[in-house]
């Protein structure tokens, strides 16, 4: 099947299945897999145009509303903290938009970049995981808590969500103001400054808006890494953040395409779908086996597929 806007030609049901399995291991750490389907894109498929971050963010346009809606089913969306993000991240994905079209349309330089980024997140998680001493706070408490309860309620007849009708929500807001935002999961109350977020949110839109991805893929392993949230309680909100931006950044793609008549900037609507498809299974059946598999593998796999990705693309480059 021939993908004019991509320039490309592939068999029609290779996206989707490619981005079912990628979206379903990726929704559990709050990821919709965009940023490993943008190298499959450009490494296997030789989509290598401007037009392939916008295609990407399509796939999360399609595919995230069903990880999302599971992460609700499941009283697990830190609403507050979905906020934020949002609002930080739309100028920047905006931003980022107009920097991959003017100062980075060569794939090897855009390959650089996203290396750089990547291997700075990888990294940062590799080394939280490897430290010897054992955590202290109530993340590791919440999360280790958070699992008894599932395997619980996997073990009471006919109980088949993790949160029991009359126990307190599972995940409740508990302050929103221009200091801090806050919630409580699984007992544990978690805090983190206002302004702080915000402004780690605008950088994480802007490098999402260059590497098409909605920024969902760094915001979730800072969250986790940097501000010390259970992975858990930050993937829903991680992912919706991901979908609000991922919207305004396809349509501000496809309102400056005029402006590049001799470059393809626009997504490709078909192929987008087409990757989405197989991306709402995925990201469905992960948000809803995330809850059966233990925090710190969900980080492992995280990291390893951040490394790996980042370690390509410089090898590429420099190819």
């Amino acid at each position: 099947m021939i993908f004019p806007v991509a320039g490309i030609e592939v068999a029609p049901w290779i996206p989707p299945l490619v981005a079912f399995v990628v979206s379903f291991f990726t929704s559990m750490g709050g990821v919709s897999g965009a940023f490993l389907l943008l190298p499959f894109q450009m490494s296997f498929l030789g989509y290598t145009n401007p037009s392939v971050s916008a295609t990407n963010q399509l796939f999360n346009i399609v595919a995230i509303p069903s990880g999302v809606y599971r992460y609700c089913r499941e009283g697990r969306m830190a609403w507050p903290l979905t906020w934020v993000i949002v609002i930080g991240t739309l100028p920047g994905v905006l931003l980022g938009a107009l920097i991959r079209v003017n100062y980075l349309p060569d794939p090897r330089h855009f390959k650089l970049f996203a290396a750089g980024v990547l291997l700075y997140i990888g990294g940062k998680m590799l080394r939280d995981l490897l430290k010897r001493r054992p955590e202290k706070g109530n993340v590791p408490d919440s999360e280790k808590t958070f699992r008894e309860r599932v395997s619980r309620s996997r073990l009471v007849p006919g109980v088949k969500e993790v949160s029991v009708k009359g126990d307190l929500p599972l995940l409740a807001a508990t302050r929103f103001d221009l200091k801090y935002v806050g919630y409580s999961f699984n007992g544990g109350i978690f805090e983190i400054p206002f302004w702080g977020i915000l402004f780690l949110s605008l950088l994480v839109g802007i490098v999402g808006g260059v590497y098409g991805i909605g920024g969902g893929a760094i915001i979730a392993p800072f969250l986790v890494s940097f501000f010390r949230l259970p992975v858990y309680s930050v993937a829903g909100a991680a992912l919706m953040g991901t979908f609000v931006t991922s919207v305004a950044g396809v349509a501000f793609y496809q309102a400056i395409a005029p402006f590049y008549p001799k470059m393809s900037v626009a997504p490709d609507w078909l192929l987008g779908l087409l990757f989405g498809l197989g991306g709402m299974a995925g990201m469905y059946l992960g948000a809803r086996c995330q809850k059966f598999v233990p925090a710190k593998h969900i980080k492992w796999m995280l990291a390893g597929v951040m490394m790996f990705t980042a370690l390509k693309y410089v090898v590429d480059s420099l190819g």
